[in-house]
């Protein structure tokens, strides 16, 4: 059997994966490693210009590739990247974290060099990742081949970061090829044990006459965007979407009732929820930021939960059954019964945000606004578009915001670290080339990330970014401090950043305060499709949308600040 070095299994198993670029910040315990990364065919090395940013990028890349690899160097790098890949876990992207390390006689050695806390103890960045990862190995060149395809059977699995650490000896230690391909992500569930959740659903779903499905983000992390579809095709049944699932169903298919957020629902998308006879939660646990600070009310010995590797009906449940073989089931199921269609089925739930006016029907001169704004983004997204919202003001005014068929949706409430979203939209326009990216972010995020801009621009992307100005943190006016220093940031000039990061005539940026202007930016973008377009949108500084100023009083109640 022929032989090859370690990082050549590596990245040939990354390629396997479909992935094409790799995301990090060279150091001297990676450089070795690197070097293979830009000789292997079919991969990409891309530079970011912090290893929080690469993590950041390789998140939104893994939304929509399935997988994504960030490489940094040991201790310092892997810190400064262990906050992105806890977002990753928290909300179940698939990033492997590879982290270049000693050469194995100096860690067994326990020598004091640099990036370690001199105390010859080489594992404590490891263990720190072993909380945020599903798998984790340092490799040798004995255990090369077996633990990293461990550790990516782990990835796939569970649809969760893992960690490995490289150590730079290891780099050209000789390995067997890969004598076959990865083995499939989800062994098929037991016969009998499917039988028995058929059984149980049929009997639920037997005296139901209104069924719903309600989406989250484990079903799009699982691939089950297609066999979605084909549930709500199967039956006249309702569907609704966590603000974590926003783009998994099509949005004008009959039956769809909107984004689910608790009590502060739109009325269509709460009865359905609500008031079902039989509620299907796919891929949606519970969580205050998608429940509305969970003031969700699931009908209660009504619901079929489905979850990575288990399944339940009415509390009952089935460890073992894979989301993919319970949809399955449940689609033969609705068919067979014949539902009826319920009333308002195909009416869809009436749009949010205003309509903006833009040339063709009298210019609209006054201050823009939040419901401008999200109608001007919602006239511009490109039917097969990424829309990238930025948690805050952002995020909570593209949740109800209605998508084309075939258009993604990226945001992270959950994790919700701010500066997310621009390194991410990094990955997305990487990961999705022939699909326009268009992020909103706040100023005060985009303080914290601005330097990716400069990333984009080298790398030759087109995004759209439209900067929020309005002054500060107004996601945390709205929660607590409305007039508090801490909520304050620098006045910064957002349309000289990308000349600023060396983007040069790659990019074109306007700065846009009243609604009419803000259409013109948006034509340019549509005219300048190879081009990154950076837009400054100035609002004032209080403007909110609705379900923002909600959640914020709920929130406020929840952490109890004592006033």
């Amino acid at each position: 059997m022929s032989e090859i070095t370690v990082g050549a299994y590596l990245l040939r198993r990354l390629r396997e994966m479909d992935i094409e670029h790799v995301f990090g910040v060279p150091g001297d315990y990676n450089l070795g490693f690197l070097d293979q990364v830009v000789a292997c065919p079919g991969l990409e090395w891309v530079g970011t210009c912090n290893e929080l940013d690469a993590g950041y990028a390789a998140d939104g890349y893994g939304r929509l590739r399935g997988a994504a690899a960030v490489v940094t160097t040991f201790g310092v790098g892997e810190l400064s990247a262990v906050n992105a890949i806890a977002g990753s876990y928290a909300e179940s992207v698939p990033v492997l974290a590879i982290t270049g390390m000693p050469a194995t006689a100096v860690a067994t050695a326990g020598t004091p060099v640099h990036h370690t806390l001199m105390d010859g103890e080489y594992d404590h960045f490891g263990r720190m990742f072993a909380e945020v990862t599903v798998a984790r190995a340092t490799l040798t060149a004995q255990n090369a081949p077996a633990e990293i395809d461990r550790v990516l059977n782990a990835l796939r699995r569970h649809r969760k970061p893992v960690h490995l650490n490289l150590p730079t000896d290891v780099v050209l230690a000789r390995v067997p090829e890969p004598a076959a391909p990865l083995a499939a992500a989800d062994a098929p569930t037991d016969p009998a044990l499917l039988g028995a959740f058929r059984d149980a659903a049929a009997r639920l779903l037997a005296g139901a006459r209104t069924v719903t499905v309600l989406a989250g983000h484990e079903a799009d992390r699982h691939g089950l965007r297609a066999q979605l579809a084909e549930l709500l095709a199967a039956a006249p049944v309702r569907a609704a979407v966590y603000s974590t699932g926003k783009g998994l169903v099509d949005e004008g298919a009959p039956g769809f009732a909107g984004v689910y957020t608790g009590e502060f629902s739109a009325k269509p998308a709460r009865m359905a929820v609500e008031d079902a006879d039989c509620l299907i939660l796919t891929g949606a646990p519970v969580t205050d930021t998608v429940t509305g600070g969970f003031t969700h009310h699931f009908p209660a010995g009504r619901t079929i939960e489905l979850r990575p590797g288990r399944a339940t009906v009415r509390g009952a449940e089935f460890a073992g059954v894979t989301m993919t073989d319970a949809l399955a089931t449940l689609t033969a199921l609705v068919r067979e019964l014949r539902l009826p269609e319920p009333a308002g089925h195909g009416t869809l739930p009436a749009p949010t945000a205003a309509p903006v006016a833009g040339p063709d029907r009298g210019a609209v001169d006054g201050p823009l606004t939040q419901d401008a704004l999200w109608a001007a983004v919602g006239a511009f997204l490109p039917p097969a578009g990424v829309l990238v919202a930025e948690q805050g003001t952002a995020f909570f005014g593209a949740q109800e915001l209605p998508l084309p068929r075939d258009a993604r949706f990226v945001g992270q409430p959950m994790w919700g670290s701010i500066g997310y979203t621009l390194p991410a939209t990094l990955g997305t326009q990487l990961a999705a080339p022939d699909r326009r990216s268009v992020l909103v972010i706040g100023d005060g995020s985009l303080q914290l990330t601005a330097q990716e801009l400069g990333t984009l621009a080298r790398y030759g992307l087109s995004p759209v970014v439209v900067v929020i100005n309005n002054d500060g943190y107004t996601v945390e006016r709205a929660i607590h401090g409305a007039t508090a220093p801490y909520n304050d940031i620098a006045a910064w000039d957002y349309t000289a950043l990308p000349a600023v990061f060396g983007a040069g005539d790659r990019c074109v940026t306007r700065r846009v305060t009243t609604p009419a202007e803000l259409t013109d930016a948006f034509r340019l973008a549509t005219d300048t499709p190879d081009r990154l377009v950076l837009i400054e949108a100035v609002l004032p500084r209080d403007d909110a949308p609705e379900l923002l100023t909600a959640l914020a009083g709920r929130f406020a109640e929840q952490n109890d600040y004592g006033n």
